[in-house]
This record gives structure tokens, C-alpha cells and sequence, in this order.
């Protein structure tokens, strides 16, 4: 045990990375997305990338109950089901694409795409209707296959959500429970391929506290009547999504 508390305390970048955690805890808990967004480019400088992406997934997962039951209790499970399940047999298709597409332009063009796609959301544009089976399917294998090229798993979902006319807590609900799904999927996956660092654990265990606490102030903050808030916050995190997916930063 004293190992393990010497090992996180010896973390690179600790203070930045605590602090980040808090702040991404609190976008999470409002909006039900957004952790990777806020916590991967801080965490990418002082740590590894595989470890990076371990420690989001299991500090997520160590935070579960505090923002998953709700999800579950509000969300259309039968929708996410189909969504989640798609997205994590698509992903692996998304990797294996790396090997021919060219990565840069890749990323300029889900840039693009995204940013339109925002701009047709902000100005007011919504879809009317209900996307059945194979439409669902379709917007979960587009995430997985995005996430498994460029990192970018949950937009996809996030924007099909914003685009619909449905309340601002099945919004919040619905993604929380995809995102929390497809994390089983990606740590499936990274442990099947041999990619896990278990000495990510007593980190994560550790960010599981400030991050924990974001996440409960940041839903204390969510009601269910705020669906106007709602869109304008999760439009400024998007937009922020967007900017730090551009090459030119990096």
C-alpha cells in the first residue's frame, strides 16, 4: 500500500491533473459528457498516451455510481443499447483503417463536418421523428468507427442528440449510459490487445475523488427544466472539441 500512494504521488503533473479532473467531473455531471475532451490534452503531456486514455476509462468507471443509476432510471436503454452495441464492433474497424487513410485529413474532415453540423444545431435546426433500429445503428457505428481513427467517439452521438427534439435530461441520460457502455467496450479491447497498464488503478482510484466530486456538484446543477442551458453548454464544449481536434494545434 505505501508503494501505491508513492507511486501517484510521484505522478508526473499531479497538481494539474487533479485539478483537471475536478473541472472535468463538473462538465460531466451537467452535461453527461466531455471527460476526455477536458482531461486527455492536459494528461497527455505529463503521461503516456495508453496510460492517458487507462486512466480516464477506469476513473470513469470508479465513478459510476455516483452518475450512472440516474442515467439508467431516465435514458431509453433499448436506444442505447443498439448505439453502444454498434459503436464497440465498429470501433476496431476504425483502427484498422488507420493503416489507409491519412490521419491528418481524416481529422480535418470530421472537423468539418462536426463544425457544420454544429452550426446547423445552433442556428436552430432539429430533426422531427423518431430514428428507428437501423438509423440508431448507423449513428453507433459512425461513433465507433471515428473513435477508433481519431480518439472522437461520443461527438457523433452528442450531436444526433442535440439535433432531436428530445428533453434535455433523456439527452443528459442517454449519453451518460452510451459513454459508460462503450467504456467496458474500449478497456475490452485494450485488454485483449495487451494495452492495459494495471498500475493505472491506484492513480485513477486517487482521481476518483476529485473527479467524483465535480461530477456530483455538476449534476447538483443539472435540472431537468434547463434544457436551454443544457444545448448552450454542450454547444461551447463541442466547439472546444472541435478547435482541439484541429492539426493546427498540434
Amino acid at each position: 500500500m505505501p508503494d501505491m500512494v508513492q507511486g501517484v504521488l510521484a505522478t508526473p503533473g499531479l497538481v494539474w491533473i487533479t485539478f483537471t479532473f475536478l473541472a472535468a467531473g463538473l462538465v460531466r455531471g451537467f452535461t453527461g459528457f466531455g471527460t476526455a475532451l477536458i482531461v486527455m490534452p492536459v494528461a497527455a503531456i505529463f503521461l503516456p498516451v495508453p496510460v492517458a486514455i487507462a486512466l480516464v476509462m477506469f476513473a470513469g468507471m470508479f465513478t459510476w455510481p455516483l452518475i450512472v443509476p440516474r442515467a439508467i432510471r431516465e435514458a431509453d436503454r433499448a436506444e442505447v443499447l443498439v448505439m453502444a452495441f454498434a459503436a464497440v464492433v465498429t470501433a476496431p474497424l476504425g483502427v484498422w483503417l488507420l493503416t489507409f487513410l491519412d490521419r491528418e485529413v481524416l481529422r480535418w474532415a470530421v472537423s468539418v463536418a462536426a463544425a457544420l453540423t454544429l452550426a446547423a444545431l445552433v442556428t436552430g435546426w432539429r430533426y422531427h421523428g423518431r430514428v428507428r433500429g437501423p438509423g440508431l445503428a448507423a449513428i453507433g457505428g459512425a461513433a465507433g468507427v471515428l473513435g477508433g481513427t481519431t480518439g472522437l467517439t461520443g461527438p457523433p452521438v452528442i450531436l444526433f442528440y442535440l439535433a432531436s427534439t428530445r428533453t434535455a435530461a433523456v439527452m443528459r441520460a442517454n449519453t451518460i449510459l452510451f459513454l459508460a457502455l462503450l467504456d467496458i467496450g474500449i478497456v475490452a479491447t485494450m485488454l485483449l490487445r495487451g494495452l492495459i497498464d494495471w498500475e493505472t488503478l491506484p492513480l485513477a482510484a486517487a482521481m476518483g475523488l476529485p473527479y467524483g466530486t465535480g461530477i456530483a456538484a455538476g449534476q447538483g446543477f443539472f435540472h431537468p427544466d434547463l434544457g436551454v442551458l443544457y444545448r448552450r453548454v454542450a454547444y461551447v464544449v463541442i466547439a472546444v472539441a472541435i478547435l482541439t481536434g484541429l492539426p493546427l494545434f498540434d
